[in-house]
């Protein structure tokens, strides 16, 4: 089989490897579309740590860091009862850098990591599952605390887990979602996706926006940017709750002016709850995965794909293992 490896800083390369077999527990599964998930590709092909203070180990394990995949049962392992062979899955977490990845036509995956996606959309459209079974951790907290449903609500960040959150927040029962982007391509697709207003960020209109404790500010928001100023951007202009998604990468002040009622709320646990609530929402036609997808490339093409991200040309690439 086809399996990407990344051996050094910028460069992949394709290796022929054997089909591995399932041990107990374990499944098989014939990827049919693997997508970025793109500060993972960034970073490691790069040479980058995604967190701060990791490092990295090259030649890369073969297939990571590709996570989020969607494919077919090929066979299963002893004692594995939930899954058939030819049932359409997704991996809904990332098993770990230390065990190979979805960059390939097959992989193994324990059979509680695996869930049911339907079978009637094309894979590409199913792969990112992984991203949205993680926002839906983040959305349903905000649910729990009675933050979203006929609220006007923000997403900072429109990138793919943004795009994601639009639609999760529409879904739970926001009266309106605002969405906040510099990028003008992906201030459009969160549109269609439900957002209005879709502002940028360094706009008179994102400037003036109501600062909290004034009519029309929000009353919860979900940060998919990480830096200090969109948090604190974030922060300014929402009323009690603010839940924080993306990677944290410098220090975020609670100012004196936050003190009572307000909530800055940290990343959330992933569970196999969230991936069903995702799953749930993909079911109904309420959430849309395959229109994060805006390119399709061959696993050989991987360099061309993450370097479309890099320049924005793409806002989430699907691999087709079988192209090659």
């Amino acid at each position: 089989m086809r399996s990407l490896q990344i051996v050094a800083p910028g460069e992949a390369v394709i290796q022929q490897l054997p089909i591995p077999k399932p041990a107990p527990g374990q499944v098989l599964v014939k990827v049919l579309a693997v997508t970025t998930c793109p500060h993972w590709d960034l970073h490691v092909l790069a040479g980058e740590p995604m967190f701060p203070g990791g490092t990295l180990e090259y030649p890369y394990q073969p297939g990571q860091p590709g996570h989020e995949a969607c494919g077919d049962i090929a066979a299963v392992g002893e004692g594995v009862t939930s899954v058939e062979v030819g049932e359409r899955v997704c991996a809904w977490r990332d098993q770990g850098h230390g065990r190979p990845g979805c960059y390939a036509e097959y992989v193994l995956i324990d059979e509680p990591n695996v869930i049911r996606v339907p079978n009637d959309l094309p894979a590409e459209a199913c792969a990112p599952l992984e991203l949205a079974m993680c926002m839906s951790a983040h959305v349903m907290f905000a649910e729990r605390l009675g933050a979203i449903a006929g609220r006007r609500v923000g997403v900072f960040g429109l990138g793919p887990a943004g795009l994601v959150a639009v639609q999760l927040l529409r879904a739970a029962g926001a009266a309106e979602v605002v969405g906040f982007d510099p990028l003008p391509q992906r201030r459009a697709l969160a549109g269609e996706y439900g957002a209005d207003p879709v502002l940028d960020p360094a706009s008179p209109e994102a400037k003036a926006f109501p600062a909290r404790n004034t009519p029309g500010c929000l009353g919860c928001a979900i940060d998919c940017v990480g830096t200090s100023a969109a948090v604190h951007e974030a922060m300014r202009v929402t009323q009690d709750l603010v839940v924080l998604f993306a990677v944290q990468r410098e220090p975020y002040v609670f100012a004196p002016e936050y003190w009572g009622g307000f909530t800055l709320a940290g990343t959330q646990p992933h569970s196999r709850e969230a991936a069903q609530y995702a799953v749930e929402r993909i079911r109904a036609g309420t959430l849309d995965l395959g229109g994060l997808v805006t390119a399709r490339l061959p696993l050989s093409e991987y360099t061309k794909g993450v370097d479309m991200l890099r320049r924005k040309e793409a806002v989430k690439v699907a691999f087709l293992p079988a192209e090659g």
